[in-house]
């Protein structure tokens, strides 16, 4: 027998995941999570491993309480390691005491991460601190799940009422005119201070302020509908000063990223770190080629070239992949000079102990020729690693401005088998504000799933990484609204970012 680890996923930012919980999660065979728990946390998964979703939505339960426990107890009886992801705390309002319980009687060994409760964290994104000298010294978690028909409330209103602690309900949308009306019935100003937090901590995350009388009436005018935490007392003024999490000027926009999964990640990061809900949706995968036998002859006579250039990171990637085969390193290249197209190139060439001698300013085929040409191109020999599928504009100039070009394919790409569904339907709702494109490749593949049509309907708006995607961009009838004044992923995201900024991005 195994062992269930019950983990606290935090309230859905997965940078407050903790060390302990991701450690556990990367090695587990099983991985059973509740809808509260971020999909990104899945990442952190073996890809090997067993997912079982079991979370329940607006009180329709994917998997009843009981028939979760069976399901821990017969992974764990099968010698399997179970992490069982909860949203925020397993202890607070997670029910994890009570699936504890259900192991300890089944005999299975288990352990507990405590997570970071929503509780916490969601005031605090807010800019609601649950405690201040000048406010209140105590804090009540209550769960605001009661049903409002029960003759007798189990729960003591009236300490709560005069407490003059915060109180932060659980569950409670639902009930606002309950609690709100509870709470004032037993000795609670009307006026007291109040906040919903919805989506805490994650790209949805949306607050709004009232006082315990209004509530009820503003989170109906506003939407507020569950997920959320009702937050009530003198700290809940601070909100206004204090906030800070929802200035971030992408809060709430869905941005489409289109680049391969595997080059994703930056762009991604860039893009929710300020805000931004990102739906990665790549148009083209990357695939090692099925014969490299002709690199690995490249790689033999290495030394009859004179220059070496790199377009791109995956070039880098798989060249130095089968430079690996081989059981040879960065010595290979001892007497050749190497190019770089691109900072992230350059990085990650670096990273496998070459400087690059050339770096160009700007990326495009002209510039490269020309910087080539002030350092000696012209009659020397120079290899491209690249996509077999590419540009022919560089290896073309070079050659017309006398160089002796050798074009060698090191991987394949191919269009994504990449459903729309979940791309249209967010479009059509209004989710999706950015489309961005990172290269021509991505602009063909992903109208090759989705319509440009539906993108000028819906008003979404497109940004290019440069003006050669841009001119792909037109061939389907679109102007990108945004194009990143250097053609880097960290510049396409700093222009999407100054297009919010700037208010470009209003329905």
């Amino acid at each position: 027998m195994s062992k269930v680890y019950l983990l606290g996923a935090g309230p859905g930012d997965p940078g407050l995941l903790t060390l302990r919980a991701k450690d556990i999660l990367s090695r587990a065979d099983v991985v059973v999570y509740d809808y509260l728990a971020n999909k990104a946390f899945l990442d952190f998964a073996r890809p090997d491993a067993e997912i079982y979703y079991v979370g329940k939505k607006g009180g329709d339960h994917t998997l009843p309480q009981d028939k979760i426990n069976d399901l821990l107890v017969a992974m764990a009886a099968s010698g399997k390691t179970v992490a069982r992801l909860k949203g925020g705390d397993p202890f607070v309002f997670g029910r994890g005491g009570e699936e504890a319980e259900e192991l300890v009687a089944a005999g299975c060994p288990f352990e507990v991460v405590p997570g970071v409760t929503s509780a916490v964290a969601a005031p605090a994104y807010a800019g609601i601190p649950i405690t201040h000298r000048s406010f209140c010294s105590s804090v009540s978690f209550i769960t605001g799940h009661e049903d409002p028909t029960k003759s007798e409330s189990s729960l003591n209103w009236k300490a709560f009422a005069t407490s003059g602690s915060t109180l932060v309900f659980f569950m409670g949308v639902k009930n606002l005119p309950h609690i709100t009306e509870n709470l004032m019935a037993a000795g609670m100003p009307g006026d007291t201070p109040a906040a919903l937090v919805r989506w805490g901590t994650t790209c949805r995350h949306k607050s709004l302020v009232a006082t315990v009388a209004t509530m009820p009436e503003e989170a109906a005018k506003h939407g507020f509908t569950p997920p959320s935490l009702f937050v009530v007392g003198g700290v809940v003024s601070l909100h206004d000063t204090l906030s800070w999490y929802e200035k971030r000027p992408l809060l709430g926009k869905g941005v489409v990223v289109t680049r391969s999964r595997e080059q994703a990640s930056d762009l991604v990061r860039l893009l929710a770190e300020q805000g931004a809900c990102c739906y990665e949706f790549p148009a083209i995968e990357i695939e090692p080629l099925l014969d490299p036998a002709p690199v690995h002859e490249a790689i033999g006579k290495l030394y009859d070239y004179d220059w070496v250039i790199f377009t791109s990171v995956n070039g880098v990637k798989c060249f130095f992949a089968e430079l690996d085969a081989l059981r040879l390193d960065a010595r290979a290249f001892a007497g050749i000079q190497v190019a770089a197209i691109g900072p992230a190139t350059a990085e990650a060439l670096a990273a496998r102990g070459i400087r690059p001698d050339f770096l160009p300013e700007r990326f495009v085929a002209e510039s490269v020729v020309e910087g080539l040409l002030a350092r000696g191109v012209s009659g020397a020999k120079v290899l491209i690693p690249r996509a077999r599928e590419a540009r022919e504009v560089l290896p073309e100039k070079l050659a017309a401005a006398g160089a002796d070009v050798a074009v060698l394919p090191v991987y394949d790409t191919r269009p994504a088998d990449q459903d729309p569904a979940e791309i249209v339907e967010a479009v059509k709702s209004g989710e999706i504000r950015y489309v961005t494109f990172t290269s021509s490749s991505t602009v063909t593949n992903f109208f090759a799933r989705i319509s440009p049509d539906l993108l000028r309907e819906y008003k979404v708006k497109t940004a290019c990484i440069g003006p050669i995607t841009a001119k792909t961009l037109g061939e389907y009838g679109l102007v990108p609204d945004v194009v990143a004044d250097s053609y880097t992923v960290p510049a396409l995201a700093e222009a999407v970012i100054a297009d919010a900024v700037a208010g470009g991005d209003a329905t």
